[in-house]
């Protein structure tokens, strides 16, 4: 090919794949979209990429810059990102890691290679790290994420002192917002995976009473919907605290091969040392070698940050309407309660119940009521709901459990997590087609010593979910310090997760709902934290009513796994003993 043809083919594929490629960030994560439009931009970008590399040293003698080399490698990065976020895949995850990997070690962006000062190049610069902390920050590269963080925080100074006319702002928040992040999540990057392992979370005593357990009716995790609203919640771009540990918590942990990935080349070509790597051919066929046969896919998920009730509504449908047969949906929901009696709220609700009076009779005839004890109705329909948005409008802003009975005609879990969780106990028994699971959090958390905001931690109930170990030091006051201990502790938690295990697997009391997702690891795992969740808050001492500080699952869980069981209970005791607590709890005599 001709010198003077080289760069404007170049140029032309670049206004390709960029074409393309907008076409596919604007689809919302959650929309399933066609998977031939991935392909199609997957592949603009293979011949791109390939393009580049055979005709580096004439583009260079055009004029091509470095920076353009890694905005093309940064862009393949962020689509291989956008396709983890929308199968829930870790190996698109991992691919996205290893472009945005051999940019910053290529230095593509750095600029001292180039003679002028450009402000455009500074925020390209930006916002490859802003991205690339975010995958990290996901595949938990803890070490990374605090490299990043600390060139990040050099970048943002530099930027404010070189470009002084012009305005950092958001990228100072970018960068508190990380940090804030990182010291909320300190503990985790020392314990276990919050991704399912089969070394930590199966367990070898109860192995075969799951392989026998089967249900009339066996379903399988395949969507889920994650979604937090709070006011000064610690997050990270949309990714806050709550559903970052949630969305960790229901994948699979990949193998360590599946981490070990070809060593990039340390020359300053774009290719990989052996070309038969994935990351080096950009092509979605080979990606599918990555993938790890020993275990089972990712349930999809959909992530939505600070959403309307529409918006919510919205997607929940969508995904309702998509489940596949023989499948189980899981929907997480953390916001504040709407439970204040203000004035205003009163004056509505009294108008509300005259016209509700009135027109008894009427409504009676024309659609099914849901019955409601006194003590319910006093707080219903105005009071009972979370609340999505920025003023507390009432209703447009405001989820009300009525909201989520239309998604009872497919098999649901719903996990509600609101300090007016319990407002939604109305669910269990109305359902329309499917009776549904729920895990509603306890009305206020449970600490030992006052931590102030617990916002600034994310949310008590989320933790035991998802790391309950860390959730018990953290409701105690305790360190996560000390490996020693907290390795004999985890070691007490096992084997009392392995005792409950056979319990419920032979159990003949268990609720059909429970036992038709039993079979299904990242759901189990989810009952056993709750179980233990339920049985440290039933048996603290609390100054107060207990009732407030208790999670609630519905349908019941048999009463031979319930906080006054002896199995339980005695679990509790070996743990409390050991971390030197007994003294916060009150026992049965066993």
């Amino acid at each position: 090919m001709a010198d003077d043809v080289v760069p404007i083919v170049f140029k032309t594929l670049v206004k390709t794949a960029d074409k393309k490629f907008s076409k596919v960030r604007d689809i919302p994560p959650h929309i399933r979209a066609p998977n031939h439009y991935f392909s199609t931009v997957f592949k603009a970008y293979t011949k791109l990429w390939k393009f580049q590399q055979q005709n580096r040293s004439k583009l260079t003698d055009a004029g091509l810059q470095r920076w353009e080399i890694g905005e093309i490698a940064s862009r393949i990065g962020q689509l291989y990102f956008m396709q983890y976020m929308r199968t829930s895949e870790v190996r698109f995850l991992i691919e996205s890691y290893i472009f945005y990997e051999a940019v910053l070690n290529r230095g593509y962006f750095d600029a001292s290679h180039c003679k002028v000062k450009d402000r455009g190049l500074r925020f390209k610069e930006l916002r490859f790290y802003a991205r690339f902390l975010q995958v990290s920050l996901i595949l938990n590269r803890w070490e990374m994420v605090t490299h990043l963080l600390d060139r990040f925080r050099a970048l943002v100074d530099d930027s404010n002192k070189t470009f002084g006319e012009t305005s950092f702002k958001e990228w100072n928040i970018v960068m508190q917002e990380m940090a804030r992040f990182m010291k909320v999540d300190a503990a985790i990057t020392n314990m276990r995976p919050l991704r399912y392992c089969f070394m930590f979370d199966s367990y070898p005593n109860s192995l075969k009473y799951v392989a026998r357990f089967h249900a009339r009716k066996v379903l399988k995790l395949r969507d889920a919907l994650l979604m937090s609203y709070h006011r000064n919640e610690v997050k990270f771009g949309e990714l806050t605290i709550d559903t970052f540990r949630m969305l960790q918590c229901l994948e699979w942990e990949p193998s360590e091969e599946l981490y070990q990935k070809q060593p990039v080349d340390s020359r300053g070509n774009a290719g990989l040392t052996n070309q038969s790597y994935s990351s080096g051919l950009i092509d979605i066929n080979l990606v599918a070698d990555m993938m790890d046969p020993s275990l089972p896919p990712n349930p999809k998920k959909a992530l939505l940050y600070r959403p309307s009730v529409t918006q919510l509504l919205s997607v929940m449908a969508t995904m309702c309407d998509g489940l596949p047969p023989d499948s189980v949906m899981l929907i997480y929901i953390a916001a504040s309660g709407n439970s204040g009696q203000s004035q205003t709220s009163v004056t509505q609700r009294q108008k509300y119940q005259s016209a509700r009076t009135s027109n008894v009779s009427e409504s009676n005839n024309l659609i099914p009521q849901i019955n409601f004890n006194e003590k319910e109705s006093s707080s219903h329909p105005f009071e009972s709901s979370l609340w999505l948005g920025p003023s507390r409008t009432l209703g447009s802003n405001d989820l009300y459990p009525g909201d989520l009975i239309p998604f009872t005609r497919k098999p649901a879990l719903f996990i509600i997590d609101s300090n007016n969780s319990h407002a939604f106990k109305v669910l269990h028994g109305a359902e329309r087609g499917e009776p549904a699971a729920l895990f509603l959090s306890p009305s206020r958390p449970t600490f030992k010593s006052p931590l102030g905001d617990v916002t600034q931690y994310g949310s008590q109930f989320t933790l035991f979910l998802t790391a309950p170990l860390l959730a018990c030091c953290q409701m105690l006051g305790l360190t996560y310090s000390d490996v020693d201990a907290m390795e004999d502790a985890q070691s007490i938690v096992s084997t009392a997760f392995s005792e409950w295990e056979v319990i419920l697997c032979t159990s003949t009391a268990l609720d059909l709902v429970w036992a038709q997702v039993l079979s299904e690891p990242l759901l189990r795992r989810l009952i056993l934290r709750f179980i233990f969740c339920r049985c440290l808050l039933t048996l603290y001492q609390h100054k107060e009513g207990k009732d407030l500080y208790v999670p609630v699952c519905l349908p019941q869980l048999p009463d031979s796994v319930s906080p006054h069981s002896r199995v339980v209970q005695s679990a509790a005791i070996a743990l409390t003993k050991h971390l030197k607590v007994s003294h916060c709890f009150r026992f049965d005599n066993l």
